[in-house]
C-alpha cells in the first residue's frame, strides 16, 4: 500500500463528492426516495462525522496507542439523533471538505506507518492497513449512493415521462 497514492485518491474523492453535491437545491438535498433511505444531506453529514470521529481517530489509535479503546460511534443513529436532514447542505459540505483536508495533512505527516499494526476490536483484530483501505473504499460507497440519489430524483422529477431510454439502471 503506497500512502501517497491513497492520499491523492482521497483528495480526488473529496473533490468528486463536492461535484456530486454541487448545484443541489434545498428540496433535492433533503429528499429521500423512501422513508428509511438517506437524503443527499444525510450522506454528506455522515461523511463529515465519519471523517472527524471514525476513520482518522481509529487509525491514529491503531497506529500509535493500540492499548486504548476506540471511541464509540453510531453512524446510523447519528442521522436522526444529530438531525442531519435539518442542516444546510453548503455548510455541511464545507465541513466535510475541511475535515478531509485535516485528515490528508495528518496522513502526510505519518512517517512509515506500520500497516500491520493491530487493534483488537470486539469482532476481531483490525490492522491499520484494513482501516486505511476501508477509509478509501467508504468514499466510493457513498459516491455510489449519491449517484443513486441523483438518478432516483431525476426519474421522479421527469414524470410522467420515462428515463427508460437512458438504459438499464
Amino acid at each position: 500500500m503506497i500512502l501517497e497514492q491513497l492520499i491523492e485518491r482521497m483528495a480526488s474523492n473529496a473533490r468528486r463528492i463536492g461535484l456530486l453535491v454541487e448545484g443541489v437545491g434545498e428540496v433535492q438535498a433533503r429528499w429521500r426516495p423512501e422513508a428509511d433511505a438517506w437524503s443527499i444531506l444525510e450522506v454528506v453529514n455522515h461523511l463529515l462525522d465519519e471523517e472527524k470521529l471514525d476513520f482518522r481517530v481509529r487509525l491514529d489509535i491503531t497506529l500509535h496507542r493500540p492499548e486504548e479503546v476506540w471511541p464509540g460511534i453510531d453512524p446510523a443513529g447519528w442521522v436522526t439523533e444529530r438531525r442531519y436532514n435539518e442542516r444546510e447542505l453548503e455548510e455541511s459540505l464545507a465541513g466535510f471538505l475541511a475535515a478531509r483536508e485535516v485528515s490528508l495533512d495528518w496522513l502526510r505527516s505519518l512517517a512509515d506507518p506500520d500497516w500491520e499494526a493491530r487493534y483488537e476490536a470486539p469482532w476481531g483484530p483490525m490492522r491499520a492497513g484494513d482501516l486505511m483501505a476501508a477509509w478509501v473504499a467508504h468514499d466510493l460507497l457513498h459516491m455510489r449512493q449519491l449517484v443513486e440519489l441523483h438518478w432516483a430524483y431525476t426519474v421522479k422529477e421527469v414524470q410522467p415521462y420515462s428515463a427508460r431510454y437512458a438504459g438499464e439502471w
